[in-house]
């Protein structure tokens, strides 16, 4: 599965694997959602390999939510990602 998700007490990791797209869009809303109203967020990316523009949308929004609403956030990506989000115009990509 591309999106998994483990809670530990105040913090919730989402692991992202494989190739996501706009089709995996609607299951990360939730999950990113629902780890959110947990508390701290940490993002694992660093299994991804391609990311489409929906799916760093999705992974912006989070990051304001979670600047919004005072939770931690944490991101490990590869540098794939981290530079397919540059080249996309998410830069600085949030850390």
């Amino acid at each position: 599965m591309p999106i998994t998700m483990e809670r530990l007490d105040r913090q919730s990791i989402v692991r992202l694997e494989g190739e996501l797209t706009v089709t995996s869009a609607a299951e990360l809303k939730g999950v990113l959602s629902e780890a959110l109203s947990g508390g701290d967020l940490q993002l694992d990316l660093e299994r991804a390999g391609e990311i489409d523009i929906a799916i760093m949308q999705l992974l912006w929004a989070a990051a304001k939510e979670a600047e919004r609403t005072g939770a931690g956030l944490t991101i490990r990506a590869s540098e794939a990602v981290t530079g397919a989000a540059r080249d996309a115009g998410f830069d600085p990509w949030p850390r």
